[in-house]
């Protein structure tokens, strides 16, 4: 079974939340790696948290919303065998899956309506990586 990590700074706190709504009603299980509130954190500490729990095991994956989705993007992608893509619609967010077998999603909270992240977020998680010419390419990375 598919673990799914989830994480966010302050700025992200209250649609991790949501996301962790949607996930219970569509029953995923998920791990919390926090933060427990919206006081002030570092995002580098949570997207740390959360790539080096996915990068354990290739059926991993993991949610990280930020302001912007840009700061945890850039965290993440730090380690080795982390694929994480910053994701702004379903079709971003597909091909993301699709082509680069990505095992992250970063999401920004300032730019994204909650509703739009529900969904992004099913693409996310039920999307397969194609494999084939786009293999190579990933093991390029």
């Amino acid at each position: 079974m598919k673990k799914i990590f989830i994480s966010s700074d302050h700025a992200g706190f209250k649609l991790k939340e949501n996301i962790k709504m949607y996930l219970d009603k569509k029953n995923y299980r998920y791990f919390d790696l926090g933060p427990e509130n919206s006081n002030r954190v570092d995002y580098p500490d949570y997207a740390h948290k959360v790539a080096k729990k996915v990068k354990l095991n290739k059926n991993h994956v993991g949610i990280l919303v930020c302001g912007s989705g840009t700061g945890m993007n850039i965290a993440a992608n730090k380690h080795k065998n982390i694929r994480a893509a910053q994701c702004f619609n379903l079709k971003s967010t597909k091909l993301s899956r699709l082509h680069n077998d990505a095992n992250i999603i970063t999401l920004g909270s300032r730019l994204l309506k909650k509703k739009n992240v529900l969904n992004i977020i099913n693409v996310f998680l039920n999307t397969k990586f194609e494999g084939g010419r786009h293999l190579k390419r990933v093991k390029k990375i």
